[in-house]
């Protein structure tokens, strides 16, 4: 039987959170506690995809959902690309790493498709972009339920226009990427109260809210409203995620006083706290997703061995200082007092 947000006792839903975040084993106990969560599938390879899902399966989860990346519908500017490859190369110095070469990559989604239809997994969700209506439809045949992430009505529209079951509607305060389709664009600054009414005005789907809804209060506001709340900051610092020493004591530090946009870490926009390399390079980060993501990975990865937040991306919603730490459930179970 289809997979239902009806199903659920607890109407909530953990955000794929890609890097390692979203692991088998928070998924797993976001489920055990009522609600669903996503494994993250963006960077990993179809078998890394497979593998998670295999984990997921083990640990006694039904109710999950694995998201994908949908790939830009045009080549990265490689040549900016390079440009910022020269730009970091002594930021590479001082880390230790030796920069790749970027090129174009559509982070394999062909296989990844593959994969999550033969393994019939009960939600997949889009983010960047949605596929067009022969890929929902054969996700469909598999027994998939097809959710796409949208920032604007406009692209509410394009997703309906796909065939999708649901829209995730993400406001401005969300931590991490921004789902905007279209990599060149500034994200839509609109609040998530009057984005919902926007979509709402252009498409019958049901709605999931997402956006920098940290605290039972902000959840509170959507319960009745929508068909279900999405929460990924609130999970940064659950026991079963994944999230590093580094980055769990930077969500605690006074030092990191704001969130910011940048595009300095992958090429799109993202939100996360405001640290010493967004200040350094987000000015000059070309729009090359996912180039840039390449060029920054082993600066990414060096830093964080280094025990250094400061040359990492530190995703974060807007309301990270509220971000309980403890079980996932004891976590969910909060949120929904």
């Amino acid at each position: 039987m289809a997979f239902s947000l009806d199903d659920l006792t607890c109407p909530l839903v953990a955000a794929p959170m890609a890097g390692g975040v979203s692991t088998p084993s928070l998924v797993a106990a976001v489920a055990r506690a009522g609600a669903i969560g996503f494994l993250a599938g963006g960077y990993l390879s179809a078998s890394q995809v497979r593998d998670d899902i295999a984990a997921v399966r083990s640990l006694g989860a039904s109710a999950f959902g694995v998201n994908l990346f949908w790939p830009p519908g045009r080549p990265a500017d490689l040549s900016a690309a390079q440009a910022y490859r020269t730009l970091l190369a002594p930021e590479a110095e001082r880390r230790g790493v030796i920069l790749p070469q970027p090129h174009d990559d559509d982070d394999a989604i062909e296989a990844k498709l593959g994969v999550v239809a033969e393994e019939a997994v009960p939600v997949v969700s889009f983010t960047f972009g949605v596929p067009g209506a022969d890929v929902v439809g054969r996700l469909h045949r598999a027994g998939c339920r097809v959710w796409a992430t949208v920032t604007s009505a406009s692209e509410a529209v394009i997703a309906g226009r796909s065939g999708v079951d649901l829209l995730v509607v993400q406001g401005p305060d969300a931590g991490g990427h921004r789902a905007t389709f279209d990599p060149d664009l500034a994200p839509p600054t609109q609040d998530l109260g009057a984005l919902v009414e926007a979509v709402r005005a252009v498409s019958d789907l049901p709605i999931v809210v997402t956006g920098g809804l940290t605290t039972p209060e902000q959840v509170g506001r959507w319960r009745g409203q929508v068909a279900g709340v999405q929460v990924g900051t609130a999970l940064l610092d659950a026991e079963e995620a994944g999230t590093s020493p580094t980055y769990r004591r930077a969500l605690r530090d006074p030092e990191f006083t704001s969130t910011e946009l940048t595009r300095a870490f992958s090429g799109r926009y993202a939100r996360g706290l405001r640290n010493g390399f967004m200040t350094a390079f987000g000015d000059q980060a070309p729009a090359a997703y996912p180039a840039v993501h390449q060029l920054t990975a082993p600066l990414r990865r060096a830093a964080s061995t280094q025990d250094d937040p400061e040359g990492m991306s530190l995703w974060a919603g807007t309301s990270w200082t509220a971000a309980p730490t403890g079980p996932a459930a004891r976590i969910l179970a909060g949120l929904m007092r």
